[in-house]
Order: C-alpha cells, then sequence, then structure tokens
C-alpha cells in the first residue's frame, strides 16, 4: 500500500487571555483603562469579551486597542478569537445582533 503523505492544517485557535493582556499592556492600556475610556462605567464591562462570544463591540475596541501598540498594526476581532467567527458562528451573532438591535428601545 502506499500512503500520500500529507500535511493536516492545525485549526486556528484563540489567544490566551494572558497573551490579549499583554498584547494591550505593550499597547499602553489595561482592560478596565480601556473600559473607562470607552464610556463604559464599570471597568470590568470588557472583560465580559474576553471570557465569552457574543460581544463583537467589546472585542473590536479590545482589538482596536491591541493594534496601537507596534506588534500587532493589523490585528482583527478574527484574528484573536477564530473561533468566534467560524463560518458557523457567523450567522448566528449576525441574527443576534439584529435582533438586539430592532427589539432595542431607546
Amino acid at each position: 500500500m502506499h500512503y500520500k503523505n500529507t500535511v493536516k492544517k492545525s485549526p486556528s485557535r484563540d489567544w490566551h487571555k494572558a497573551d490579549i493582556i499583554a498584547a494591550l499592556r505593550k499597547a499602553g492600556w489595561s482592560l478596565s483603562r480601556l473600559a473607562l475610556a470607552n464610556g463604559y462605567s464599570h471597568r470590568s464591562t470588557l472583560s465580559r469579551a474576553m471570557h465569552s462570544p457574543g460581544w463583537p463591540k467589546g472585542e473590536e475596541i479590545i482589538a482596536t486597542a491591541i493594534r496601537q501598540g507596534d506588534d500587532h498594526p493589523n490585528i482583527t476581532p478574527q484574528d484573536i478569537w477564530p473561533s468566534r467567527y467560524s463560518d458557523a458562528l457567523k450567522s448566528t451573532r449576525r441574527g443576534r445582533a439584529l435582533h438586539v438591535k430592532t427589539t432595542r428601545k431607546n
């Protein structure tokens, strides 16, 4: 028997929380300072984006802050949390965001 020698691509993994915190610190931020700078009254608001999916705005705030450093000038939330932006989850997250927008009262 002849077997092909194929190399499987390893799945992209989410950044470790400590790596995200380190990248933020290198860019001159902490999660609490970043939350307050973006108008949130509670300093631990952005930690929610670190621990669970479902808050794209928080993820974007974190990615934008990391981009301000020299190490990751083109980083996106998709790069930090690839598992949250897989094809299966895209439609679910988009649907949830649209539902919140249409049901929220101003």
